[in-house]
């Protein structure tokens, strides 16, 4: 087989961080040929409505794809959907795919994400169990979550408390199984998950907590769980949601430094030359907290895909944006930004208690992380008072954002 001529950029995965990435490259390079790898049949699409507004008809399908097929065609963007890159070979510049054809680059994007965490349980990997990611899931699940149907949703983080909220919209009968005492409890202080919990009771939600399944069957065309404390879950639904695991096989591949993801510097550079990395996979400096960090949300997977792709073209400019991320939990919903760890010092300022108001995470004296409960548009503030970084009194927080 005659060799390909180099792609100036080729992008593995077709997320919203690839697809922001060729953005980012089109503002500085106008015409270099891009191609890009998906292992999914779809365009990118963004992935928040899968949980949020495609349950609750604020959005259309069809809504969730960033763009239409004439955008990359305008863009000469080479679109190889369904295809996985199994193979990258740094000093040849070549990736290869699982069919073994090779492609060869001048600059290469791992845009991979993340991949869901699976239950290693006696009947984790049972044909119909939904670890809930992609636009397959959603439209499966959707399909089948009709009134009087039963779900047991595992997990009690993002996506298990997304999507129990939508399946009880739905009048689907959800129960909520995971081991800490309150769900989202890695973000919420105990007083306000403790309330949020309860909300999720009186709408009609079962909740398992301090509990975990130990084995999945099936009993005819349902599922049954068993739980550590003895308890039978019987449903026509089982989803699970209980993280992810970043996506470094092709970064191991090419011997790329991997620690919590795919190492990069400030430019989002992994530690080979003309490999970048962004996204959900990335573990990157971050200089408002003065840490390393791997960002598994929405706002990061943008801004940082926009500007990796700025790099890429040449434009050689640090990421020193500090990410925010969101969550719909039936009436509650909030907007953060940088560290919710309930183990910090809480300073809570209600306008209605445990509804609306700020939270305020601060660890030596200095404000690194703030939610914005039911509160809108104050974001970029609650931005600046962490990327201060000066020592707060209790004093000063009250009133240091308003609302």
């Amino acid at each position: 087989m005659p060799a390909k001529k180099p792609y100036k950029y080729l992008i593995v995965g077709a997320g919203t961080t690839a697809n922001a990435a060729i953005e980012g490259i089109r503002e500085t390079d106008r015409t270099g040929a891009i191609a890009l790898f998906g292992e999914e049949k779809y365009l990118p699409y963004d992935r928040p409505p899968l949980t949020k507004k495609l349950w609750f008809g604020k959005m259309k399908e069809e809504q969730v794809f960033f763009h239409n097929w004439k955008f990359y065609e305008d863009n000469n963007v080479e679109l190889m959907l369904g295809t996985t890159i199994i193979s990258v070979d740094p000093v040849r510049k070549v990736a290869t795919d699982q069919a073994g054809a090779s492609h060869y680059y001048d600059k290469l994007l791992l845009a991979t994400g993340g991949s869901p965490r699976k239950l290693s349980i006696p009947g984790g990997n049972l044909d119909g169990i939904c670890y809930y990611r992609y636009l397959d899931d959603y439209q499966r699940i959707k399909t089948m979550a009709t009134e009087g149907k039963s779900a047991v949703v595992i997990g009690g983080g993002f996506i298990g408390s997304e999507i129990a909220a939508a399946l009880t919209i739905n009048k689907v009968k959800a129960t909520m199984l995971f081991p800490e005492t309150y769900l989202c409890n890695r973000v919420l202080p105990s007083e306000l998950a403790e309330t949020i919990q309860a909300q999720y009771i009186k709408k009609g939600v079962q909740i398992l907590n301090n509990d975990r399944p130990t084995s999945i069957s099936m009993n005819g065309e349902q599922f049954v769980t068993q739980t550590e404390k003895g308890t039978k879950l019987v449903s026509d639904i089982l989803i699970v949601g209980i993280g992810i695991e970043p996506e470094t096989k092709l970064a191991k591949t090419a011997n790329l430094k991997v620690n919590n993801g795919i190492v990069v510097n400030e430019y989002l550079k992994t530690s080979s030359p003309d490999i970048y990395a962004a996204g959900d996979n990335a573990n990157f400096p971050c200089r408002a907290l003065n840490k390393e960090l791997r960002f598994e949300h929405w706002d990061n997977a943008l801004i940082q895909g926009k500007l990796v792709g700025r790099n890429m073209a040449g434009a050689n400019e640090p990421y020193n944006h500090l990410p925010y991320f969101f969550s719909d939990l039936f009436e509650f919903g909030y907007e953060a930004v940088g560290e919710l760890d309930p183990s910090m010092e809480i300073y809570s300022y209600w306008k209605e208690e445990n509804k609306k108001g700020i939270i305020y995470y601060v660890d030596d004296s200095k404000v690194r992380g703030v939610m914005l409960c039911n509160v809108w548009e104050k974001v970029d503030a609650a931005r600046t008072l962490i990327i201060r970084n000066q020592d707060v009194t209790e004093g000063e927080l009250r009133g240091a954002i308003g609302f």
